[in-house]
């Protein structure tokens, strides 16, 4: 049985037989093989790669920041800014007692809430199961959403949360950062809200600079004497 879709990454054999190779793929005899970081897909008699260009690869454990698509009568569907869509199921919220006939998901989580989830489970050929059943985590109730990119969530985390906990020090913000690029920042003053909104888009489009540290200090500094 042949994966018709998964993530693949440059020498990985996606399959082998009579297919015509498309995009960033190539045929080495009789094996189909990647030549770009991305997910395979197989259709008919053709086989590609679509490159993941600053997509979100989940991993078990991470925290993530996901939006609400849609749900079924068992679970909701969840954009985490990935080729792949989370999957929270109904019970991970209502608890052991749910019941699909009995209660309504929307009562919960609707359309365009957010939440802060961790990834539960994934294994690349499926879409990632996701939770909301630990600490900290759950529907977000306030705060604007910042879209980053994902390769960029390092340097804002800083070593030991020393660029994050800069910004919130010096804005009285709250951040949560999720490993998919999407940040939600929340503060009682406007002033402080905008000045980690900048803190934050100056990380993202700076993070290949060597005193971007001291840069955003600076920045941060400025804005408070102002």
């Amino acid at each position: 049985m042949v994966d018709k879709r998964k993530y693949v990454i440059p020498g990985d054999v996606i399959t082998t037989g009579p297919f015509r190779p498309e995009q960033n793929v190539m045929l080495v005899g009789e094996k189909i093989i990647a030549t770009a970081v991305g997910i395979s897909e197989i259709y008919d008699d053709s086989v590609k790669v679509i490159p993941l260009t600053g997509k979100y690869i989940p991993k078990i454990d991470d925290l993530v920041i996901a939006k609400v698509n849609s749900h079924t009568s068992l679970s909701w569907e969840l954009d985490i800014n990935s080729c792949y869509v989370g999957f929270l199921p109904a019970q991970d919220v209502f608890g052991r007692d749910f019941s699909a006939h009995a209660d309504e998901l929307a009562t919960k989580l609707k359309t365009g809430d957010l939440v802060a989830a961790r990834i539960a489970n994934f294994d690349r050929t499926r879409d990632p199961l996701v939770t909301i059943s630990d600490r900290d985590l759950g529907k977000i109730d306030s705060g604007i959403l910042i879209a980053i990119s994902p390769s960029k969530v390092p340097r804002l985390i800083g070593k030991r949360g020393s660029m994050i906990q800069m910004i919130e020090q010096a804005t009285n913000a709250a951040v949560t950062i999720g490993q998919n690029g999407w940040v939600v920042v929340s503060c009682d003053t406007p002033e402080g809200l905008l000045k980690a909104k900048i803190a934050i888009e100056m990380v993202n489009e700076k993070a290949h600079v060597a005193n971007l540290t001291d840069q955003v200090k600076e920045m941060l500094d400025k804005k408070s004497e102002s």
